[in-house]
């Protein structure tokens, strides 16, 4: 597979990495560049629905998580195992999420060119 996965390991509001693999995803997909997200570790935090960052007092780019249609983001995958680990049920803020086995999870990782961690 040729597309630019991007794997999300970090919980939301604590560091700045959520939102900077957002921003890397949006300028791939706005060049029509295909892009697959990855989530694992406390990066499933960032599917959890109803989140409220202004309880923390910071701008909560989750919701920009909507527009993934618009940009034609559709490969998204979430680690069943890292979910589990979090008590954490398959609702989600945002439609399309694939969850998947960590074996098959990481098959499908290993089918991308370039990976970018974050």
């Amino acid at each position: 597979m040729n597309e630019l996965a991007i794997v999300n390991s970090k919980a939301p509001f604590g560091s700045s990495s959520g939102k900077e693999a957002l921003d890397i995803a949006l300028i791939f997909a706005s060049y029509e560049q295909g892009v697959s997200l990855f989530f694992q570790g406390d990066g499933v935090f960032q599917l959890k629905a109803e989140q409220d960052a202004s309880l923390i007092s910071i701008k909560d780019y989750l919701k920009t998580f909507a527009a993934f249609d618009f940009y034609d983001i559709e490969h998204i995958y979430v680690c069943d195992t890292s979910l589990s680990q979090r008590s954490m049920s398959n609702d989600f803020h945002i439609d399309g999420v694939e969850v998947l086995g960590s074996e098959t999870f990481a098959a499908k990782l290993n089918e991308h060119k370039t990976i970018l961690r974050f």
